[in-house]
């Protein structure tokens, strides 16, 4: 069976500045089924789903449903919802834990506020290890349940890190694809050995460069910029780099990468489109797809 995510391997689509960007997450536990837009289709009341989505745009916020490794027929109402929000901005980045009764609650955050990494005291800190966010929402693209739900049932399975499923990370041609917390580095084309190896490395302050497709915290441009510095520096640490992006021109941007013993970098990263035209999700028309390519790194410090 031809799929999205056999098309794009089989195309050898670069991975690296292909994360959703997002400051701060938002995570709602909601058991049961999910539709392709799950904060409307779902058992999450339709008009407060809504209204999440609208609190949270522009500000930098993300907000998606999350929920246990497992099978999900329909299911009573959940009592209590866990709810995870994450700032992913590096040298900034935190986790809070909360939970809520009733969903319409979180409308009561001030999302600006979240955006720009202030928690307002929601919940509290998280102390565990790290957090795998795989995306499994079949409804939105089938290459998510089929290849999703059975890596994160695994992880689940071995107990190494805390798993849930997710209802959407972008980028589903890239599947399985998870997103980490507490750095917000979003990871494709997993197997459980991988993705086992990602959480290690998230666990002792890491990233693994070969499945990275970035950094949610930074821009596009950013991220592609980050992932080439890396590569070239053999750096895994993830905090050891800050990123600054300016325009230089249409479609083209110059991109500051210092490392915190001093190095700097200047990065130059072009858009452009990937040939030839495959589709981005299961369904969908052919088309070429946005990509951010590293024309030149240069070390200037």
């Amino acid at each position: 069976m031809s799929t999205c995510a056999t098309l794009s391997r089989e195309l050898s689509e670069p991975l690296a500045a292909t994360a959703a960007t997002a400051t701060t997450w938002l995570l709602l536990e909601q058991n049961g089924p999910w539709g392709a837009k799950a904060l409307g289709e779902s058992h999450l009341d339709a008009a407060v789903g809504r209204a999440l989505e609208a609190a949270a745009a522009g500000t930098g916020v993300r907000v998606a449903l999350i929920r246990r490794p497992g099978r999900h027929a329909d299911c009573l109402p959940t009592a209590r919802h866990e709810v995870v929000v994450a700032h992913a901005v590096p040298g900034r980045s935190w986790v809070r834990r909360g939970a809520v009764a009733d969903p319409a609650e979180l409308l009561e955050l001030d999302f600006a506020a979240l955006g720009a990494g202030d928690h307002g005291g929601f919940g509290a800190e998280h102390v565990g290890g790290p957090i795998a966010l795989v995306c499994t929402n079949g409804r939105r693209d089938r290459c998510c349940a089929l290849l999703g739900r059975p890596l994160a049932a695994e992880l689940a399975a071995a107990g190494h890190s805390e798993v849930w499923e997710v209802t959407h990370l972008g980028g589903h041609r890239f599947s399985p694809t998870m997103l980490v917390l507490p750095y917000g580095y979003a990871y494709g084309r997993l197997t459980a050995e991988s993705a086992k190896e990602v959480l290690a490395a998230t666990a002792a302050g890491q990233m693994v460069p070969e499945w990275s497709r970035g950094r949610s915290g930074w821009d596009r441009p950013g991220q592609a910029a980050d992932h080439a510095v890396r590569v070239a520096a053999g750096e895994t640490a993830v905090d050891a780099l800050t990123v600054a992006q300016r325009p230089a021109g249409e479609g083209r941007w110059l991109v500051g990468v210092v490392h915190e013993d001093g190095r700097a970098w200047e990065v130059e990263v072009v858009e452009g489109a990937s040939e030839p035209a495959r589709p981005e999700s299961c369904g969908k028309a052919a088309g070429t797809p946005s990509r951010m390519d590293v024309a030149a790194v240069r070390q200037v410090a």
